[in-house]
């Protein structure tokens, strides 16, 4: 089945079982690339990069969001 994708409502993401593990992964790695080099540019915005890096990698592991096999 097709992911809806964000906001479409009760027929939308969560319906469709939400992003796949292996998404979840190429986030985390795209997060934390943009995150290296907000850092290394002195950006205040890394603290910014270095949470979704966080949030992204704790969705991947299945340690945070929904518990269902993806």
């Amino acid at each position: 089945m097709a992911w809806a994708g964000w906001g479409a409502g009760a027929a939308g993401a969560g319906s469709a079982g939400g992003p796949s593990r292996g998404f979840l992964w190429g986030m985390v790695v795209g997060a934390g690339v943009v995150t290296a080099a907000l850092a290394m540019e002195r950006s205040p915005l890394a603290l910014v990069g270095g949470i979704a890096v966080v949030y992204f990698a704790l969705r991947a592991s299945g340690r945070f969001g929904p518990k269902g096999p993806t």
